[in-house]
């Protein structure tokens, strides 16, 4: 423990210390404190200074690291860093960050701010951004990496590895080379570590393997990803009509793409509007979130008139049985909870290609067993609150037992409801080529009100008037 205060008093005086150095512009005794720290916590520290100032010490670091800090800024840092400081200069940080988030950057540039940039970089760079930005968007061209190495089958190893020296000290890491024949058609592929353990004398084409998994270019870039995840990929190539050659995927991209795709689909499920800018929550203005939210909420509020008008046409039932419209509250919400964990169930399943549409009516018994059972829970649950939570109340001469059997009765079909509601509109937007996403917790909750109030009303109206 007190090892653990040492630690934070020490960091704490620290960063003090930095602070000082800061604010009376020591830029070089600044530098050489912090330039020891990785760059994560680097970026983290410089990110809180104004732009003039981050201008000025960014460029104390050598040319690698501050691409490698460049890269760790967000967004809006970045795009305050390239419109503060002259193209020639950014262009040395922008040539050395990663090939994917560099075209990342330069698609959220202008077309204007675009062509301004394309004439100070390099033609290798300049004709891959070009590329990646003529593919369509949300395809695996748009989000490809053409950083990749390739070799013929005819080569040797020792041939390869030479061409592997001369090639690796200016990229990135690479994993996996492809072996491509004279029209840039991929054949086959050998690993890294292949090469440095056979005999350097040995064909290419003896040790390549000839199965191997890729992409289309056009092809939607959450299949590309979902791909990489069911064969456990590291990479994977991306090919043309003609099999050709185009660029490789990375795991790393896959997961983004899943996360960005996740984030979407829970946007969608709460009936809020995805931005395109793909801003985070800090970085949005409160009239962004309202503008996201409130088209869906007024549609529902809307719909829910329906529930609205059944509980004032039985107005009448709530002034003789106040106890009746204590528990619609809790009708309301079991249905809602229980429609919303269906559909959830039900669209994580379509998304995962783990079902589809032609397994409608084997997943609707399936829901509907799982929603009886949960149904026999919920009845007897009910039952017993209501027995215990309302027996000193006045009933008018009506039964306790009776008034408990019907809620709970409206409870349980509630359940099977829901269930059966939730399950089905996911199902229903992919038959009409929809997103199963927008069949969101708020709409499910809005049509479950309404068929909760037709239950328990239908079900008051049979039981008491007999009773």
């Amino acid at each position: 423990m007190k090892n653990y205060i040492s630690k934070k008093y020490m960091k704490f005086k620290e960063n003090i210390e930095l602070k000082k150095l800061l604010k009376k512009k020591e830029y070089k005794n600044l530098i050489k404190k912090i330039k020891k720290k990785s760059t994560i916590e680097i970026s983290s520290f410089l990110s809180k200074l104004p732009t003039n100032d981050l201008v000025k010490v960014i460029f104390l670091f050598n040319e690698k690291k501050q691409s490698n800090i460049f890269f760790k800024f967000k967004e809006k840092i970045q795009l305050n860093l390239y419109h503060s400081i002259d193209k020639i200069r950014f262009t040395k940080i922008f040539s050395n960050i990663p090939t994917s988030q560099r075209i990342n950057f330069y698609k959220k540039l202008s077309n204007r701010e675009q062509k301004k940039l394309l004439p100070f970089l390099n033609k290798n760079i300049k004709k891959n951004l070009i590329t990646s930005n003529s593919y369509p968007i949300d395809t695996a061209g748009e989000i490809m990496n053409t950083n990749f190495c390739t070799t013929t089958n005819q080569m040797k190893v020792k041939e390869v590895v030479k061409k592997l020296r001369e090639y690796l000290p200016f990229k990135k890491m690479i994993y996996f080379l492809y072996v491509v024949d004279k029209n840039m058609k991929m054949i086959g592929f050998i690993k890294l570590q292949d090469l440095i353990l056979l005999k350097s004398n040995k064909k290419i084409s003896n040790i390549m393997y000839n199965d191997f998994i890729y992409s289309d270019v056009c092809e939607d870039k959450e299949m590309v990803a979902q791909k990489i995840e069911k064969y456990n990929l590291f990479e994977i190539p991306i090919l043309n009509k003609k099999k050709q050659l185009l660029g490789t995927i990375s795991n790393n991209r896959a997961l983004n793409v899943i996360r960005d795709e996740e984030t979407e689909d829970m946007e969608k499920f709460m009936c809020i509007i995805p931005d395109k800018k793909n801003l985070n929550y800090l970085q949005e203005t409160s009239l962004q979130h309202f503008k996201k939210r409130i088209t869906w909420i007024i549609g529902l509020f809307i719909a829910s008139f329906l529930s609205s008008f059944i509980l004032h046409k039985n107005q009448n039932i709530f002034e003789e049985l106040t106890i009746l419209s204590l528990y619609i509250t809790m009708i309301a919400d079991i249905g809602g909870n229980v429609g919303s964990q269906a559909a959830t169930v039900v669209i994580r399943a379509l998304s995962l290609k783990q079902i589809n549409i032609n397994n409608f009516f084997s997943i609707i018994f399936k829901e509907t067993k799982i929603g009886i059972l949960l149904s026999l829970c919920l009845f007897c649950l009910a039952f017993l609150k209501v027995i215990l939570l309302s027996k000193n109340m006045e009933l008018n001469n009506y039964n306790l037992y009776n008034i408990a059997f019907i809620i709970a009765l409206s409870s349980g079909l509630q359940v099977i409801t829901a269930t059966l509601v939730g399950t089905s509109l996911p199902f229903l937007i992919k038959w009409f080529k929809g997103d199963p996403a927008v069949a969101a917790s708020p709409a499910i909750t809005t049509i479950v009100d309404t068929s909760g109030m037709l239950i328990y009303f239908t079900i008051i109206m049979i039981f008491l008037t007999k009773s």
